[in-house]
């Protein structure tokens, strides 16, 4: 048998950078399309709903939008590849491995992608445009599923140990927190574009200069981790959905996944009218989106050493809960919040604490489940796992999308000059969100009381037979 080489934080941390990465391309998408696509200008953020007028805005079923329905079909669409990927992913008998050539492939096409988002649905034909943001919105998850899920995998595979799984828990969370603070700055970027390339050009060049960054960041692990001399991988024998349909008949799991989907739901719609709340809430220029997320990163990044140390005295389970009710905090502070800088300061310090908490320990609980697993059957079922949780989870953002986009279609430029909405109606539309994210957070952390993470660390440790999990 091939002596593998020993894991180390170095080699962690080098993983930890394609995280960064897909982090990114994903921030630029999931916090900026909403807003340069739906929405209407303001003194404050002239740049809101800047694209607009490309594609369908008024409601087509019920209140129901375009933009909302694409989003959320994208998001089904994203979920139901998960599973066929991991599948693939755990069959794999590749050279390079099972994990690593996925990533190789996928991370210029996943950038490219993202660049299109932004520039090719801006013809003169709305049905066209409507059409082509509908295509590139399937790929783009496509493609962020051909690189997330095997990366995703690898958390489990080079987490050999508890103290491992929790390390490397610990750098994906920094880096994805860096890369989504980073796509924060697109205004900024763009503002420092503006004059060589107009308003719109500003920031189709300035996402295209983040995604080559963000491509670069996914390109860097996949060629310096040799997965075989790490990774003693034997391809799963299982098909895609029977191992699907495994992975759910796993009690444990299923008690983790039922309140994931639930803060999933939450935190998405927080996350998407994140730059509503400050523009439109509290009147803060857009500009300001990122000094006010790297606030929260800083603080938020602060606590990791400590989150990473209460988490092996104390265990996973209690502050993720903890996480779970100081996010329902942050909501109920965004719902009642007034005009003003100070409230975005205030949401942001607090958001922190929990983003720290819930950042990090989610995915190692996966990872737990899944060394546990692999124990049990002898069969490492590593993707499957956590396409498995990303399926759930997807589901609860698609409808997250639809609920934000509904709630919020009257803020149309049309409903405000016709004096058919005030600007109180659109202000209290967005204060509805923050509402429906505390109440289903307060439900998800409930939820979570039922997980047992005792039970799964005793197994790991009974069928290692030694002290170190």
């Amino acid at each position: 048998m091939k002596q593998l080489k020993p894991i180390t934080n170095k080699l962690l941390w080098i993983f930890a950078v394609g995280q960064f990465g897909w982090s990114l391309l994903s921030g630029i998408v999931g916090n900026w399309m909403v807003y340069y696509y739906t929405g209407t200008p303001s003194a404050d953020s002239p740049n809101t709903g800047l694209f607009a007028s490309g594609i369908t805005q008024s409601p087509i079923l019920f209140k129901l939008t375009l933009f909302g329905l694409v989003l959320a079909a994208g998001r089904i669409f994203d979920a139901i590849t998960d599973p066929l990927i991991a599948g693939w992913s755990d069959r794999a008998c590749y050279k390079g491995g099972r994990r690593i050539p996925f990533m190789r492939a996928m991370a210029i096409p996943f950038a490219v992608i993202t660049i299109a988002l932004f520039t090719v649905p801006q013809t003169s034909n709305i049905a066209l445009n409507d059409t082509a943001l509908f295509v590139l919105l399937m790929v783009f998850y496509l493609f962020m599923t051909m690189f997330c899920t095997p990366y995703n995998a690898l958390i489990a595979e080079l987490g050999d140990t508890q103290q491992h799984r929790i390390n490397v828990s610990t750098y994906i969370s920094f880096t994805f927190i860096v890369g989504q603070s980073i796509s924060f700055l697109l205004p900024n970027v763009a503002g420092a574009l503006e004059g060589s390339f107009g308003q719109a050009g500003s920031i189709r060049m300035a996402v295209a200069i983040m995604s080559a960054i963000a491509c670069v960041a996914m390109l860097f692990p996949a060629f310096y981790i040799k997965e075989r001399d790490y990774i003693d991988s034997k391809p799963s024998e299982t098909k895609p959905f029977k191992s699907l349909i495994n992975t759910f008949s796993n009690g444990q799991f299923r008690r983790f996944v039922y309140s994931d989907v639930i803060y999933f739901f939450a935190l998405t719609l927080f996350q998407t009218g994140l730059p509503f709340y400050e523009t439109k809430l509290m009147e803060i220029p857009d500009t300001m989106t990122f000094t006010l997320t790297a606030t929260m990163t800083a603080i938020s990044v602060c606590l990791y050493p400590l989150v990473n140390i209460l988490a092996k005295k104390i265990g996973k389970k209690s502050l993720i809960i903890t996480g779970f009710f100081t996010y329902c905090i942050v909501f109920l502070i965004t719902s009642i919040c007034g005009v003003g800088v100070q409230w975005g300061f205030i949401v942001a310090v607090t958001a922190a604490v929990p983003m720290a908490i819930l950042g990090i320990l989610p995915q190692a609980c996966v990872a737990d489940v899944a060394e546990c697993t692999r124990l049990e059957t002898g069969e490492d079922r590593s993707g499957m796992f956590f396409a498995a949780r990303t399926f759930a989870f997807k589901m609860g953002q698609a409808l997250a999308m639809v609920v934000f986009t509904t709630i919020t279609a009257i803020d149309t430029e049309d409903n405000l000059s016709s004096g058919l909405v005030t600007l109180s109606e659109v202000k209290q539309c967005y204060r509805t969100t923050a509402i429906v994210a505390l109440i289903t957070c307060f439900v998800g952390a409930v939820l979570f009381f039922s997980f047992n993470e005792k039970m799964i660390l005793g197994k790991i440790k009974e069928l290692k037979g030694s002290d170190e999990i």
